[in-house]
């Protein structure tokens, strides 16, 4: 279901925002960080699930819909056709970002516990 869900978002940005920047997987990247942000917390702090369920069900799902391995690539190939300045901030604001979104989905999570 996640890489499924991956595909179709990643898609519908890209024919929506080009290509000049790689909307679609910083976009997948950033709502993932929320989505397991959120979902661990409100299954650590409501749901009281073992350790295997409460990792199982998100990392699951967002360990499919993420593409960090894709956003290395992406990258890589923006280095590699003298886009540095791109590369740059598409690693930057993917961290800041990324981290925020976690920050903000365990603020969510806690917030329905």
């Amino acid at each position: 279901m996640g890489s499924l869900a991956r595909y179709a978002l990643g898609l519908w940005i890209y024919e929506r925002m080009g290509t000049r920047f790689p909307y679609g997987t910083f976009v997948i990247n950033i709502t993932g960080s929320f989505v397991i942000g959120l979902v661990l917390t409100v299954l650590d702090d409501r749901m009281g699930l073992p350790a295997a369920w409460r990792l199982a069900i998100p990392i699951g799902f967002v360990g499919a819909y993420t593409t960090f391995s894709t956003f290395e690539y992406e990258t890589l190939r923006a280095v590699q056709h003298g886009q540095s300045a791109i590369a740059i901030l598409y690693v930057a604001l993917s961290l800041l970002m990324g981290f925020a979104a976690v920050w903000l989905g365990t603020v969510a999570g806690r917030a329905f516990a």
